[in-house]
C-alpha cells in the first residue's frame, strides 16, 4: 500500500480581473461521499481539462471524475495573460526562442498541435471570438535594445520560413494610442483567450459527460489493491488511474521535490471605461495584445466588450517558497503596475485598477516538464515552464495518451526530454533566483 498526504493546497492571491468579468455557465458541484471511477483527474486547469477531453475521445463510455481544489476560473489557469503562443519563448532565460533551430521547430510543432486541440474544443463548446480569438500577437519594443531583440527574432523567423511583420513607431501608436513604443514584430499564429472564460466554457462543455467536483481539494492519495483513492474533506474518489494536472503543486504531492521553481507573476486590470470616451489617441483600437520584446518586460492587452474597454498589464516576478503572497508585496506590485501603465497611457492616468492579482508559474532549470508515470497508475502532467496555456494543454493530452497506452509520434517526441534538473537548496535558491530575476528586470529597463 502507498500512502501520501498532500503537503499544501492552492491559494488565491488577489482577485483575477479575468475571473471577475467572466460568466459561469454551469452549476458548482462539491464532492460528497465515496465515488468510484475508471479515471481520476486532479486539477481543472488547462492540463486537467485537456486530459479529460482526450480521455473522452480515447475511452468513450468509461467514467471520468475531475476534481479541483477551488473553483474553475479562479485558480492559476484563470490568472494568466491569455496568450496561446505558437512561436516559443523562454521566460527563465529572459529571451525568446533560446533553443537551436531543430529544437525550435519541434517546439513550434508541439505548440501548434496544442492550439489545434484547443481550437477544436472552442468550436465544439461554442466559444465566442471574445473568448478564443486567433488574432496573433505583437512583440512590442520600447527601447533600442528591444528593437535589436525583435530584429534577431525576425531573422530566426525568416530562416524558419515563418510569417511575420515589422511595425514602426507610428503603426504602434495607431494601434495602441501610445507613443511609448518604437517598434513591434507581429506574428499571426498566437490565439488570444479570455482565460477564465476559456476554462469555464471548456468545463461546461465537458460537464454533461464527466463528473466535475469543485471546492474538493485532495488531501491524500493512497494506492491499495491496484487502485488509487483520493481523499477530500467531504468524500473520496477511487480509480485505477490518476492524472495530476496540478502544475507546481506536483511537489506538494511528493514528486519532483527540489527540482521546480515557483515564480509569481503579477497583474492588474483597469476599471472599465467607455471605449470612445478618450478617443483612439488614448488607447488605440478596441483590441490588441502586446508581449514585450524582452521577456522580462510588461505584457499588455486591451479588451473591449459591449462598448466597455479594459487594459490588463502584467509585469514583475518573484521566486517564492510559499504559496501565498503578502499584502505588502501585492501593494508594491500594484504600484509598479501603476508606474508602467501611466508611462504608456498618460491620458488614462485617472483610470484606476479594479483588480490586482498574482499567479504562480512553474519552471525547471533545464526547461523540462514534470511529466510521466511517477508511480504505477499515477501520471504527472505538470511544470509548464512559463507558457501554461499551450504547454499545459499539450501535457494533458500527452498524459492521457501515455495512461491509455496510445502511442504516437507526438508522444514519442514529447517524452524525449530529461527529468527536471535540481535547483540549489534553500536559502541559496531564493537568493540566487530572485537575484537573476532582478538583474533581468533591470536589463529590460523601459520594456518593463
Amino acid at each position: 500500500m502507498t500512502t501520501g498526504s498532500v503537503r499544501r493546497l492552492p491559494v488565491e492571491n488577489g482577485v483575477s480581473g479575468w475571473e471577475a468579468i467572466s460568466e459561469r455557465r454551469f452549476p458548482l458541484r462539491k464532492l460528497e461521499g465515496a465515488v468510484s471511477a475508471d479515471w481520476l483527474i486532479v486539477g481543472a486547469g488547462f492540463a486537467g481539462l485537456s486530459a479529460a477531453r482526450r480521455l473522452q475521445a480515447l475511452r468513450p463510455g468509461e467514467k471520468i471524475v475531475l476534481l479541483d481544489a477551488g473553483e474553475i476560473g479562479k485558480g492559476t489557469s484563470g490568472r494568466n495573460s491569455g496568450f496561446m503562443i505558437d512561436v516559443p519563448h523562454n521566460l527563465s532565460a529572459g529571451e525568446y526562442s533560446s533553443g537551436g533551430a531543430e529544437a525550435t521547430q519541434v517546439e513550434m510543432a508541439q505548440n501548434r498541435f496544442a492550439i489545434a486541440f484547443a481550437r477544436d474544443a472552442a468550436q465544439d463548446y461554442g466559444m465566442s471570438r471574445e473568448t478564443f480569438d486567433p488574432a496573433g500577437k505583437i512583440n512590442a519594443a520600447a527601447t533600442n535594445r528591444g528593437l535589436k531583440l525583435n530584429a534577431s527574432f525576425g531573422q530566426s523567423l525568416k530562416a524558419a520560413g515563418e510569417k511575420h511583420l515589422f511595425l514602426d513607431a507610428a503603426e504602434m501608436r495607431e494601434l495602441t494610442g501610445s507613443s511609448y513604443y518604437v517598434g513591434g514584430l507581429y506574428t499571426p499564429g498566437t490565439v488570444l483567450i479570455q482565460p477564465a472564460d476559456y476554462v469555464r466554457q471548456f468545463a461546461a462543455g465537458l460537464s454533461g459527460n464527466i463528473d466535475i467536483f469543485e471546492r474538493s481539494p485532495v488531501t491524500s492519495l493512497t494506492r491499495r489493491d491496484g487502485k488509487w483513492t483520493a481523499s477530500c474533506p467531504s468524500g473520496s474518489v477511487t480509480a485505477a488511474k490518476v492524472i495530476l494536472g496540478v502544475n507546481g503543486h506536483i511537489d506538494d504531492f511528493g514528486h519532483f521535490g527540489g527540482r521546480l521553481m515557483h515564480i509569481f507573476a503579477y497583474a492588474s486590470m483597469t476599471s472599465g471605461f467607455p471605449a470612445d470616451e478618450f478617443g483612439s489617441s488614448a488607447s488605440g483600437k478596441d483590441r490588441w495584445a502586446l508581449l514585450p520584446a524582452d521577456a522580462m518586460g510588461a505584457t499588455i492587452r486591451k479588451i473591449t466588450t459591449n462598448g466597455v474597454s479594459r487594459i490588463v498589464i502584467r509585469t514583475k516576478y518573484t521566486y517564492e517558497t510559499k504559496v501565498a503572497v503578502g499584502e505588502r508585496r501585492m501593494a508594491k506590485m500594484k504600484e509598479e503596475h501603476r508606474r508602467s501603465f501611466e508611462a504608456r497611457f498618460p491620458q488614462l492616468a485617472r483610470t484606476g485598477f479594479e483588480h490586482s492579482w498574482a499567479g504562480r508559474l512553474c519552471l525547471s532549470r533545464n526547461h523540462a516538464p514534470a511529466f510521466g508515470e511517477v508511480e504505477e497508475g499515477l501520471f504527472s502532467a505538470c511544470c509548464e515552464n512559463g507558457l501554461g496555456t499551450v504547454k499545459s494543454t499539450l501535457a494533458g493530452i500527452m498524459a492521457a495518451d501515455l495512461a491509455t497506452g496510445t502511442m504516437s509520434p507526438e508522444l514519442n517526441r514529447y517524452m524525449d526530454h530529461p527529468e527536471p534538473s535540481r535547483i540549489p537548496p534553500e536559502p541559496f535558491a531564493w537568493l540566487g533566483i530572485n537575484g537573476v530575476i532582478r538583474l533581468q528586470e533591470l536589463r529590460a529597463g523601459r520594456e518593463g
